[in-house]
């Protein structure tokens, strides 16, 4: 089956608003199987919209739109939607009902305009809105169908997650599943040549490579009769993915790199602190985002300044005069300065030059050392990443992370 993603709304249009939904949809309908060759912004206009249908539909067989559900007289994808199938609008009482216990929780009264939203191409299947005021639909004719849905991902998601997904697979016989292998410390492009005879040997399951900031992902999608036949299917594959890129593959489906060392932590009982100089607290924060991580975080410190790294940390003066603060010298003693102030295990340090500004032909932009204290023993890596300050940041903070996960390993 091909489908087609609408995004529906002027303000997408002229770029006021990111269209994340599209992406969101486009990786779920390939967890169906479903195949997404073509995606079109339209605004908000009726006969514009109406081509959009004409058009999509003699590529596809289903569409998926998202955005023009609200109670404005422009606000018209539900109403297109029932012209091209013919079909007139009616009221679907309990939609209706939802909507005025909605308003008077609000303390207010149920507009007419906000009465648009019970009204419903006949025969199709209504989607109720759990987050929201604008219930989607369902309509299906001739072997053509449209799924409408709202704008706001917070209203979007979880309504095609309870209610469209499972519509879905009631459109096929056989059942997809997918696993998710996340990779750390190699690109895209790199982790892709080591398994490309893979990925182009493989039509069942089949194997996609994606890229995140930071990191790397790897797809393994099966086609089977039925969930267990499909791992099944995933397994073997996985086995010699993993036995090519051996630990830079460090967790599986929405894991994330903070999780697998704060489990790794909490299991050895081994307590961390974080000096950080050019990464400005991204660290800490990415490790705090694990909840029950106090257990054994137990400091960071933003030491920007030398004289910071000196007072908080113990850095001496000498090696800052001698080597300066970015070097493998200053951050091996940023973190040992770390570990022993906080009376922690661990400590973690970054100090680098995020630029745009500060570099030089010896020390350019994009240079960051990062420090290692375990246990009394240190280590430190050197590291060159290219692009913005927010990237340089960013990949610092990964790299960080990735250099105590392979330690601990």
């Amino acid at each position: 089956m091909n489908a087609e993603i609408i995004a529906v709304g002027t303000e997408i249009l002229l770029g006021d608003i990111v269209n994340t939904n599209s992406q969101f949809l486009a990786r779920r309908l390939a967890d169906f199987g479903i195949s997404i060759f073509h995606q079109s912004v339209v605004g908000d206009n009726g006969p514009r919209i109406l081509k959009e249908f004409t058009d999509a539909f003699k590529r596809c067989d289903l569409i998926i739109t998202t955005g023009g559900l609200g109670p404005t007289t422009d606000d018209m994808t539900k109403e297109i939607a029932a012209e091209f199938f013919s079909k007139p609008l009616v009221l679907h009482q309990e939609s209706l009902r939802k909507l005025e216990d909605i308003f008077s929780r609000r303390g207010g009264t149920l507009s007419e305009s906000n009465r648009k939203q019970a009204y419903f191409p006949e025969g199709c299947i209504i989607l109720p809105n759990d987050h929201g005021t604008a219930p989607g639909c369902i309509v299906s004719e001739g072997g053509k169908t449209i799924v409408v849905l709202p704008g706001p991902p917070r209203e979007a998601y979880p309504m095609f997650e309870n209610y469209v997904a499972p519509y879905l697979k009631t459109l096929t016989d056989s059942v997809i599943v997918s696993k998710v292998l996340r990779v750390v410390g190699l690109g895209e492009s790199l982790m892709a040549s080591k398994v490309q005879d893979i990925i182009e040997g493989s039509e069942n399951p089949t194997v996609a490579p994606y890229a995140k900031q930071g990191e790397s992902l790897l797809r393994i999608t099966a086609k089977a009769e039925t969930e267990a036949d499909g791992y099944g299917l995933i397994a073997p594959v996985e086995e010699r993915i993993r036995e090519r890129l051996g630990n830079a593959v460090y967790g599986t489906g929405d894991e994330s790199l903070e999780a697998v060392i704060a489990g790794m932590l909490m299991d050895r009982n081994l307590t961390i602190s974080v000096a950080e100089s050019c990464t400005g607290g991204m660290i800490s924060s990415r490790l705090v985002d694990f909840p029950g991580i106090s257990e054994v975080f137990m400091e960071g410190a933003v030491t920007y300044s030398n004289q910071a790294k000196i007072n908080r940390l113990g850095v001496k003066r000498s090696t800052l005069d001698k080597f300066g603060a970015v070097s493998a010298e200053t951050a091996l003693e940023m973190a040992a300065g770390i570990a022993r102030t906080s009376g922690t295990d661990i400590g973690l340090s970054t100090t680098g030059i995020a630029g745009p500004e500060g570099g030089s032909i010896e020390k350019p932009v994009g240079l960051v050392y990062i420090g290692l204290c375990i246990c009394g023993k240190t280590t430190f890596i050197e590291c060159n990443f290219p692009g913005t300050r927010d990237m340089i940041r960013l990949r610092a903070t990964i790299a960080a992370l990735d250099l105590l996960r392979k330690e601990l390993l």
